[in-house]
C-alpha cells in the first residue's frame, strides 16, 4: 500500500502508521470493530488484520495473550492459502476489536519501532507480495508461527509476535523484498523451534523413565 510523500519531502508515513493515525482520535473506550478497521483497505487488508490480530499477543503472560491471537494468525493463513483477494470475517469477529484507548497505546509503544522501519519498509519487488504462490508461502508460515503463538511456550510471545508484526507491515506496504526475508527467518524459527522441543521431549522422556526406574 504505497503512500505519497508528505509536503517538505520528508519520509513518507507507513500505511500502518496513516491507519492508526486516522482511529487515533476519539472517543478512548469506543470498540473500533475489525468490519470498520478493514473496510476500504482492500487487499491491504490482511496486514491490518493480522496487525490487529497480534496486539494480545504481546501481553507478556505465556498463553494468556496467544490463545486469542494464535486462532486468528492462522484463521489469516488459511485465507491466503485459499486465495481470497480480501479477509473474510465470520460474524462475530467483524463485530469486535479493540477499544481506542488499548490501539492508542500500542501504537505509542512501538512508534519508535515505526519511525525506523518507515525508511526501510515500501513496495518493492511486489511480485512476491502478490503472486499466488507467494501468498500461499506465507499462509502456511503464519498458520504454523499462529499455532506457535497459541502454545504456552515461555519467552516466545515477543518472538512470534514480533515477527508476525512484520508480516502485517509487508502486506500492507506490498514489500515483497521484506517478505523473503521474513520467510528465511520465520523458517530458521521454526526449525529451531522444532529441534529445541524434540530435545526437550527427549530429556522429559529420560527423565520420567529414570523416575520410575528409582
Amino acid at each position: 500500500m504505497a503512500s505519497p510523500p508528505d509536503q517538505g519531502g520528508t519520509t513518507p508515513r507507513s500505511g500502518l502508521t496513516r491507519v492508526l493515525d486516522a482511529f487515533a482520535h476519539g472517543d478512548p473506550e469506543e470498540l473500533l470493530s475489525l468490519d470498520r478497521l478493514l473496510g476500504g483497505l482492500g487487499r491491504s487488508a490482511f496486514g491490518m488484520f493480522l496487525f490487529v490480530a497480534i496486539l494480545p499477543g504481546f501481553i507478556p503472560i505465556p498463553g494468556a495473550g496467544g490463545v486469542v491471537s494464535g486462532p486468528l494468525v492462522m484463521l489469516i493463513g488459511l485465507q491466503l492459502v485459499a486465495g481470497l483477494a480480501q479477509p473474510w470475517l465470520p460474524r462475530f469477529v467483524g463485530r469486535r476489536g479493540p477499544r481506542r484507548h488499548t490501539l492508542n497505546r500500542f501504537r505509542a509503544r512501538i512508534a519508535p519501532w515505526l519511525a525506523r522501519l518507515e525508511h526501510l519498509v515500501r513496495p518493492r519487488l511486489q511480485g512476491l507480495a502478490g503472486n499466488r504462490a507467494a501468498n500461499v508461502l506465507t499462509g502456511l508460515l503464519l498458520l504454523v508461527l499462529g499455532l506457535l503463538l497459541a502454545l504456552p511456550i515461555p519467552m516466545t510471545n515477543y518472538i512470534f509476535a514480533g515477527l508476525l508484526l512484520l508480516f502485517a507491515l509487508a502486506l500492507l506496504e506490498r514489500d515483497g523484498a521484506l517478505l523473503l526475508g521474513l520467510w528465511l527467518v520465520s523458517a530458521a524459527t521454526i526449525a529451531g523451534m522444532a529441534l529445541v522441543s524434540g530435545e526437550l521431549a527427549q530429556l522429559l522422556g529420560e527423565w520420567i523413565g529414570r523416575l520410575r526406574r528409582a
